[in-house]
């Protein structure tokens, strides 16, 4: 009788992914793959893999993933998982050690719940979803476009989110990579944020635009504003649609992101 890893062995597609109570659209090209009981991500930003250890008697049953590559090298995902054919369901703890009771991700949570469907996306359909996203674009944008002075690689240190504080157990999977004009947000392996972006230094406070380029807000503009405290970078975003903040303070019902980081 063939155990959960051997029916788990092979590649998995992302193809629906939840984080934190967002919907996100599936990374171009996401894949775990599963070879022992090692597991390696690819199209999440970077490349991670580590260690899968599961046990098939629990109810739901779980999975722990123990990272040695990649910005989360070093810690576990904590979760729970659900196996029908060719079709998987994970919902992970992605900061903290609270391990999903249930296949949900509310905002707050900490959860990202994925689903994947065994083998590699068919070609037509990924040069499809190229097109679509304007991957190709995007980067040749990102390449010919100046650095700005929010350049580089930032990690998390606070983050308030329609009033409601992330948890500190979150807070230090999150970094934020900014190259050229995009900018993508990552917890840990999750693609949490990812934005083309100007700035107008002439306004006080300093105004950045975003235009969405995946997730539940695919598309659309977002204003906001920033600043630096000495080696710290603050933002407030609002909500699509919204008008600017005018000040640093996210409360609940404003849809506003509030987000400190400091430079890695």
């Amino acid at each position: 009788m063939p155990q959960d890893l051997d029916l788990l062995q092979g590649t998995w597609t992302i193809t629906t992914l939840e984080v934190d109570g967002q919907q996100m659209s599936s990374p171009e090209n996401a894949h775990i793959v599963i070879k022992g009981n090692r597991f390696t991500t690819t199209g999440m930003g970077a490349e991670y893999a580590g260690t899968l250890k599961l046990d098939a008697s629990a109810n739901p049953r779980r999975l722990d993933m123990k990272f040695d590559t990649g910005h989360a090298k070093g810690t576990t995902n904590l979760g729970i998982y659900e196996l029908k054919g060719d079709k998987l369901m994970l919902c992970l703890a992605i900061g903290g050690t609270v391990r999903p009771k249930k296949f949900a991700s509310t905002p707050g949570s900490g959860f990202a719940l994925e689903t994947l469907t065994r083998g590699k996306a068919p070609a037509a359909a990924k040069t499809k979803t190229k097109v679509k996203t304007s991957t190709k674009s995007a980067s040749a944008t990102t390449s010919s476009t100046p650095a700005t002075e929010i350049e580089g690689e930032w990690n998390l240190v606070s983050a308030v989110m329609d009033g409601k504080p992330m948890e500190d157990s979150m807070v230090s999977w999150v970094k934020r990579m900014t190259q050229g004009n995009q900018s993508t947000v990552t917890a840990g392996p999750q693609v949490m944020l990812k934005v083309e972006f100007t700035c107008d230094v002439s306004k006080s406070p300093k105004a950045i635009d975003y235009i969405n380029l995946a997730g539940a807000n695919k598309g659309k503009a977002q204003a906001g504003i920033y600043e630096f405290e000495g080696e710290l970078l603050k933002f407030c975003v609002a909500a699509p649609g919204a008008t600017r903040p005018k000040k640093f303070e996210s409360a609940k019902g404003d849809g506003r992101a509030l987000t400190v980081w400091k430079r890695a």
